[in-house]
């Protein structure tokens, strides 16, 4: 099997594992913390290779402090998530540039990092990305109606004693799984795009969450494997190339549904 074949059958396992969690992230209106988290797998992948351990693993270990710290900034009085999740992606982003100037011989690529390099992913980026996906719809498997609940209503899911940390912890692991998994396709930056895109796209399509959980995979998977087919055709940035994909079919479910509301609208006059 060719790098490229090889390319292929890691974003489709990346490109389904990140739409299906950009529907929770989407609905959850935690864009940009999924965005501090995609940052602050850049210390931590610096420090996991000084140390010698695997990029992802440091990366995992990064987003889940970063992501308990932003859930503990976000509950101080007068102090709302989206000012701790934007102070925690400059400060993570800015940790990752420091520790990478001090250790120059580091072997971590800078731009194939932020970017991606989905042309070089390996089998245990496969492994990663598939083990994530399997864990996310065992998740949704256990919990599914107890985070639909949560998602729509968190106080009256809060009321009936039902902790409501164990959903947010379960949507944490959720979101934390394919920031981690999307990294060699994306890199750290743009995959947001893959994240966030598809389940944007797919809520504009359908008002109906059992649709949302199939269509954003579907068009995740579509992102990826066009971007990556588009960077082979132009020899460009597969990343770059991804993360515009997904934003073009963003674009076309919001024209889309422009265009569809004035006849709704009419329809039910």
């Amino acid at each position: 099997m060719s790098y490229f074949d090889r390319a292929l059958v890691v974003i489709v396992l990346v490109g389904a594992l990140a739409g299906l969690a950009g529907v929770f992230v989407v609905l959850r209106k935690r864009v940009l913390f999924a965005q501090a988290l995609t940052h602050a797998t850049f210390p931590g992948a610096i420090v996991a290779t000084i140390l010698g351990a695997s990029l992802q693993v440091g990366a995992l270990i990064a987003c889940v402090s970063l992501a308990i710290i932003m859930t503990l900034l976000g509950r101080i009085r007068g102090q709302g998530s989206q000012a701790a999740s934007g102070v925690m992606l400059t400060a993570g982003f800015a940790a990752g540039v420091v520790l990478q100037a001090m250790n120059p011989n580091i072997p971590i690529q800078l731009d194939s990092f932020l970017f991606g390099s989905i042309l070089s992913a390996t089998w245990t980026d496969g492994l990663v990305a598939g083990g994530a996906l399997l864990l996310v719809v065992l998740a949704l498997l256990v919990w599914g109606k107890q985070l639909v609940f949560f998602l729509f209503d968190a106080e009256a899911f809060g009321s009936t004693g039902a902790k409501v940390w164990v959903m947010d912890a379960v949507l944490l692991l959720i979101t934390t799984l394919a920031v981690v998994a999307a990294m060699p396709a994306a890199g750290a930056i743009l995959a947001i795009a893959l994240i966030a895109a598809p389940a944007a796209a797919a809520r504009y399509f359908t008002d109906k969450l059992s649709v949302m959980l199939w269509l954003s995979p579907v068009l995740g998977v579509m992102s990826g494997v066009t971007g990556l087919f588009i960077s082979r055709w132009f020899s460009v940035s597969a990343g770059a190339s991804i993360a515009l994909v997904a934003a073009a079919i963003f674009f076309i479910a919001w024209g889309t549904f422009t265009m569809r509301r004035p006849a709704l609208i009419g329809a039910a006059a």
